[in-house]
């Protein structure tokens, strides 16, 4: 059997559920850590609930993600993962949805592992979203579970620094109202309100322009040229104005 037989006798088996994005169609991509709560507390022991070095080591992969071949237009990091939004018009892998999830999975675990100096690995999925709506819904979504997430974790840490073991400490929180969590923060002299931001909130990554002063190689006269940069905001608008905030990146 010729070899171009062969390959196209069996590269049905790789393409035959190949789905890609419908044009026109918004592309947001969510990578997850894999066994990050053993890697980042009892392998590495970073700080708990929140340590800046480990923050870094994630706005470190998303901007690699920014810069890596794909047109994305807004990615957010909180806890261990990380969201993408992808121009609309993005054409990367005719959309294809198997390629996204496993360039990006694995952009992201290399360049994390890279910069952990120890295995990290991510795993991806795809939404799928046809309006602008969908898009503030899904990162408000996310927004919010950084919000949750942390208060959780404040108050299940300030109790596990208390003495309390795993059962106890989240025993302790079941079924407990925000306002009780605030209140047996603010009870151990931690106002909620005041923790840093991005705990609360997660981080955001975007494109700015700026202005930058170069030389005109023909000319050899100085000129001001535009260029862009990933800007990293740590200390992102909440509720409506983050959905306005998104709004703008989207339209």
């Amino acid at each position: 059997m010729k070899f171009d037989e062969l390959e196209g006798r069996m590269r049905v088996y790789e393409t035959s559920h190949d789905q890609s994005v419908l044009p026109g169609v918004y592309i947001v991509a969510r990578l997850d850590g894999r066994n990050f709560t053993r890697l980042t507390k009892e392998v590495h022991e970073f700080d708990r609930p929140y340590d800046e070095r480990f923050r870094d080591y994630m706005i470190g992969t998303v901007q690699h993600l920014m810069g890596c071949g794909f047109n994305v237009v807004y990615g957010y990091t909180q806890s261990d993962e990380i969201s993408l939004l992808f121009s609309r018009d993005e054409t990367s892998f005719g959309r294809k949805l198997r390629k996204f999830n496993s360039v990006l999975a694995g952009e992201a675990s290399a360049k994390f592992s890279l910069l952990l100096g120890d295995v990290g690995v991510f795993d991806c999925r795809v939404s799928q979203l046809a309006l602008p709506e969908n898009v503030v819904d899904y990162f408000r979504w996310r927004h919010e579970d950084a919000h949750r997430n942390a208060l959780n974790a404040h108050c299940y840490w300030r109790l596990r620094d208390e003495g309390m073991s795993v059962g106890a400490a989240t025993a302790a929180l079941r079924g407990k109202s925000v306002a009780e969590k605030n209140e047996l923060l603010f009870s151990r002299g931690i106002n909620f309100n005041d923790l840093p931001a991005w705990q609360k909130r997660g981080v955001g990554l975007y494109w700015e322009s700026y202005e930058k002063e170069a030389e005109n190689p023909k000319t050899g006269k100085r000129v001001t040229a535009t260029r862009r940069r990933i800007k990293t905001n740590l200390e992102l608008p909440m509720k409506d104005d983050y959905s306005a905030f998104i709004t703008g990146l989207v339209r």
